[in-house]
């Protein structure tokens, strides 16, 4: 490990994302300094692979378990696709897949690079001198271009998503249900762009805590995501579920103000978030110490680019020996993507989106070699393949009783403005 002194923070992270991209894997994960009581990094990369493990669902997490044991003690990327949910709450589900991202893939990196304000840390493993890394990354040359603009098409058009808002709500009136999250697809073909213009334009355009580029071969995840799936330290686990958004107003700071005491006061989200907290606990007692698991923050109020968000924050105290595949074993999918009760609305959710969700609504992530790790959500994201050209994000939202579908909508259209924004 050697640490390096940067002089200019901006244009060696953009460096450091050119160089990464040039490497078969890699994990760019990015906080864009936001204030986070629980953050530990505000830039982490990891590229290359020294060793990987890719899996469907089945016995994934199983394997997964295991790898993890065989490379204890070691830096690892990776993610958790939302296909995911076939093996941990024993679901099928035949939707078309358009995307390409395995259900579930982790990585060894070669090169482990901690970027601060004014100094990087560069960790090597296969006898790579950190000194070359470093000296590679300044002499990459940094090509940008404008974006094309891609033509986008729905999946779902606004009159099936108003009636799929209906067959929710008929679900929630028979006691299906009482919470699920709806997502729709919007997507393009022959899409040609490079993926590190289109990450820097989002990041530009919409900067959050938990975003991240993310590599797998051709696949790529350009990710804008604020929300945190699961963060362990120690024996100390940690979840911040999302619900409840209100959409900025920018030329106006007294409106805006009065659009967060609206969020913050509103019974709806209230009702929503509360929901999905009640699910996180659920979850989390399956595998935290009886009697841990509690709320530290309820109904908090976060602003982003383009939305207010409620975010909440459920802890609890685990065995610190515990995997993340442990841990989705007994969590995954998130609650704020799926509903409650978690395994019927799984069921109605393959019912009435008409695409899989693939990476969506799954989790990406670091694992330090003292096991703890950090996992986002993946939201207000991209997803592109380089090699079928085909371009694709979903958005969506928690549905209830109380919900009216055009206002649903609407909130779909705000929640992915930025990638709108940047795409047309």
């Amino acid at each position: 490990m050697m640490i390096f002194n940067v002089e200019n923070y901006t244009a060696f992270k953009q460096q450091l994302l050119a160089w990464a991209n040039q490497t078969g894997s890699c994990a760019f994960l990015d906080s864009h300094h936001y204030n986070d009581a629980y953050n530990k990094y505000n830039c982490i990369v990891g590229c290359g692979i020294v060793d990987s493990i890719q899996a469907q669902a089945g016995n994934a997490l199983e394997q997964l378990k295991t790898w993890l044991n065989q490379n204890a003690g070691k830096w690892i990327f990776g993610h958790l696709g939302y296909g995911l949910k076939n093996e941990t709450e024993q679901i099928l589900t035949s939707n078309p897949d358009f995307n390409n991202f395995p259900d579930l893939f982790f990585f060894v990196p070669e090169s482990i690079i901690k970027l601060n304000n004014q100094s990087v840390e560069i960790t090597t493993q296969n006898n790579i001198d950190p000194k070359s890394v470093f000296n590679a990354i300044l002499h990459t040359e940094i090509q940008t271009e404008t974006l094309s603009k891609a033509n986008l098409i729905p999946r779902v058009s606004k009159a099936d998503y108003l009636e799929a808002i209906h067959v929710i709500k008929q679900h929630i009136l028979r006691g299906d249900c009482y919470e699920l999250n709806y997502c729709q697809e919007y997507y393009a073909e022959n899409y040609h762009a490079n993926p590190t213009d289109i990450f820097l334009t989002l990041q530009r355009r919409s900067p959050t805590p938990f975003g991240c580029f993310y590599k797998v071969e051709h696949n790529y995840l350009l990710c804008a995501s604020p929300e945190r799936y699961v963060q362990k330290t120690g024996n100390t686990i940690i979840s911040q579920p999302i619900k409840g958004t209100e959409p900025r107003i920018h030329d106006s700071e007294e409106l805006d103000t009065q659009r967060i005491a609206s969020l913050k006061n509103s019974a709806k989200n209230q009702a929503e978030n509360v929901m999905v907290v009640d699910l996180v606990r659920n979850d989390f007692s399956k595998i935290c110490e009886e009697g841990s698991v509690h709320v530290p923050e309820l109904f908090g109020i976060y602003s982003f680019p383009q939305v207010h968000q409620m975010i909440s924050t459920v802890k609890g105290t685990i065995d610190p020996e515990l995997t993340i595949a442990d841990v989705a074993k007994a969590t995954f999918p998130m609650g704020s993507m799926t509903g409650a009760p978690k395994k019927r609305v799984l069921e109605i959710i393959d019912a009435l989106e008409p695409t899989a969700r693939n990476i969506y609504s799954g989790t990406v992530g670091y694992i330090s070699p003292d096991n703890d790790f950090d996992f986002n959500v993946v939201i207000r994201s991209i997803i592109y393949n380089t090699k079928t050209c085909y371009l694709s994000y979903f958005v969506g939202g928690g549905i209830t009783w109380n919900s009216v579908a055009e206002e649903e909508y609407e909130e779909c259209l705000h929640k992915a403005a930025a990638i709108v924004d940047i795409l047309t």
